[in-house]
């Protein structure tokens, strides 16, 4: 029995979602938050699966054999709050989480309310961080 991930990349468009989120205040973090990653990685944002907007991939392999695809980093405009997505098992992301403002964090995602209570400096350093620790750790 193969696993199917649920969370591939698709051809939908990452401005059409945004504009489909409710909340005016969300849909303008959601575009601020667009702005800061695909200026941070350099990466064209893509969307994963129906709601996560996603900016490079990498291929992982676990000694399960369990394979697949991911993006680098991304987020998603949440109804509750917008989830972050890093890499996890970098002892820096809890340094840098330390100087990151209002969150709350996940197994996988950091968790914020709005782009006005985070250190957008500090949301760089994490994106950076999580981007070349990924391509360390899962090189092409």
């Amino acid at each position: 029995m193969t696993y199917e991930l649920k969370t591939k990349e698709t051809d939908n468009s990452v401005i059409e979602f945004i504009e489909s989120v409710e909340s005016p205040r969300k849909r303008d973090d959601a575009y601020q938050l667009l702005d800061i990653f695909t200026e941070t990685t350099g990466y064209e944002a893509k969307m994963w699966g129906p709601s996560i907007i996603g900016f490079g991939k990498y291929h992982y392999k676990y000694k399960s054999g369990h394979e697949g695809d991911a993006p680098l980093v991304g987020f998603s405009p949440r109804k509750a709050r917008f989830s972050l997505y890093f890499a996890t098992g970098d002892s820096k992301r809890e340094a840098l989480l330390k100087e990151f403002g209002k969150h709350k964090t996940g197994k996988a995602c950091v968790y914020i309310n709005k782009v006005a209570d985070i250190n957008v400096d500090i949301l760089k350093e994490l994106i950076n961080q999580s981007v070349s620790f990924l391509k360390n750790l899962y090189p092409e």
